[in-house]
């Protein structure tokens, strides 16, 4: 089956000629070749060229509004007012870095901190999920003198060289250095009934591999959704025993809150909590900002102090007033608009949904929580890709936008906007009705 297991820019990926593209697509298509050569990655058989946004749509160059099931970065809504005069205002009042004083960093910090559990309450902001899992990692590696990382299978952290290195999902050829260790995801068809114990044999194993080979363990990284790996939420509580292992051998948990941090899940601000954990270190990215860059990392301060006697860490852009401004509109507006319990109320109906749809289609498993679900499909022959492949171009072809994870690109990956309704969601599940039927 390895043979069959995707690279995570792969899922889903345009890879062909233009074809029966419109004319203008068609030309920014060789466009993007030419100016961004191999680097560059579109989606669908035929891209979409995007003109503008709102709420839960996107409206392309062919006039049609497409209802937004994937992106999870506008995480209160595309071009949420909100957010979208916070930015205006601060920009034409002032936009420096961070070594001048300003309230509005203070503010926001304040106000984001306050939604951590105690300990955690030191505050480094970055531009990026990247450059926060770069930071965490090198926070872990100072705290516990140990160099090996445990992440899972198909775990995808970020692009920088060092978070490469954990992100599986990444490579195309080649595999993690030895000072990685990738341990299979939360996935109940392989550890049966007992998720939390089988994980944590998988990450104690993985620990004393490490230390055979004379690499000291620092920490255990996990997406505590699992997103890239397929979307694994349950039973509730399931991580804390892979947590407890790796403090026992020494090392630090860190949960990567990019995906499902920002209520996304439904049930409060972050994925750990589900699981009833005080990580030691937390990452957030994407969606933060709604779009503007800004990211960050909270950890203990007793961390943080250990690493700066050693280091100094300085990111011009980070925490500049806009940026803020940006991420301090999006908690108000969380807040405001009511999110969280709608990422809980939707996410429920539309988990509903697919599971009646599941007893008459060839879904293997429908899992997740809030507004982050994974559609795993399959057949008696194993994962079936191919199915999740044909569903997101056919949804593209209805108006309807989602993508894809899991180590064999068979899952559909569910993660719109929070601001979505039952409707929106209705919308989803009777499209891939008539898809699959």
């Amino acid at each position: 089956m390895k043979s069959r297991e995707l690279q995570i820019l792969s899922l889903n990926a345009f890879s062909g000629g233009a074809g029966t593209t419109a004319p203008d697509v068609a030309a920014l298509i060789e466009r993007r070749r030419a100016s961004f050569g191999a680097g560059s990655v579109l989606f669908y058989d035929e891209p979409l060229r995007m003109l503008r946004a709102e709420g839960a749509y996107l409206h392309a160059s062919d006039g049609r509004a497409y209802l937004d099931f994937y992106n999870n970065v506008p995480t209160v809504g595309h071009c949420h007012p909100k957010v979208v005069e916070a930015v205006r205002r601060q920009v034409g009042e002032l936009n420096i870095h961070s070594r001048y004083l300003f309230d509005v960093a203070h503010d926001y910090a304040e106000k984001l901190l306050a939604t951590f559990p105690a300990p955690l309450s030191n505050l480094v902001l970055t531009c990026t999920g990247s450059e926060s899992n770069d930071l965490a990692l090198r926070l872990a590696r100072k705290a516990s003198g140990g160099e090996g990382i445990i992440v899972t299978q198909t775990a995808y952290h970020g692009n920088t060289s060092t978070v490469t290195e954990v992100s599986p999902s990444s490579y195309r050829n080649g595999a993690p250095p030895p000072r990685v260790r990738m341990v299979p995801a939360p996935d109940p068809a392989l550890f049966g009934n007992d998720v939390a114990q089988g994980f944590a044999d998988a990450v104690k194993d993985a620990i004393a591999a490490m230390e055979a080979d004379g690499i000291r363990f620092a920490g255990l990284l996990v997406d505590t959704i699992f997103s890239s790996d397929g979307v694994y939420a349950d039973p509730p509580g399931f991580l804390k025993a892979a947590v407890d292992v790796a403090r026992a051998a020494g090392g630090l948990f860190i949960a990567d809150e990019v995906q499902p941090g920002f209520g996304r899940t439904g049930e409060g601000m972050w994925g750990f909590a589900r699981h009833g954990l005080v990580p030691d270190i937390v990452t957030m990215g994407k969606p933060m900002g709604n779009g503007y860059p800004i990211a960050g990392l909270v950890t203990r301060p007793d961390l943080l102090s250990a690493f700066c006697d050693d280091f100094g860490y300085f990111n011009t852009f980070a925490g500049s007033p806009v940026a803020c401004a940006a991420a301090l509109a999006v908690l108000e507006a969380l807040e405001e608009d009511d999110l969280i319990a709608n990422a809980a109320r939707v996410g429920r109906h539309l988990t509903a949904r697919l599971k009646r749809l599941q007893a008459r289609a060839p879904i293997t498993a429908v899992r997740g929580a809030g507004l982050y679900l994974g559609v795993e499909f399959g057949t008696q022959d194993g994962p079936a890709p191919e199915i999740a492949r044909a569903l997101i171009n056919g949804l593209r072809q209805r108006g309807i936008l989602i993508g894809a994870a899991g180590r064999y690109g068979n899952v559909l990956k569910i993660r719109p906007p929070l601001c979505v309704t039952a409707a929106h969601a209705d919308e989803l599940v009777d499209a891939m009705e008539e898809l699959l039927g």
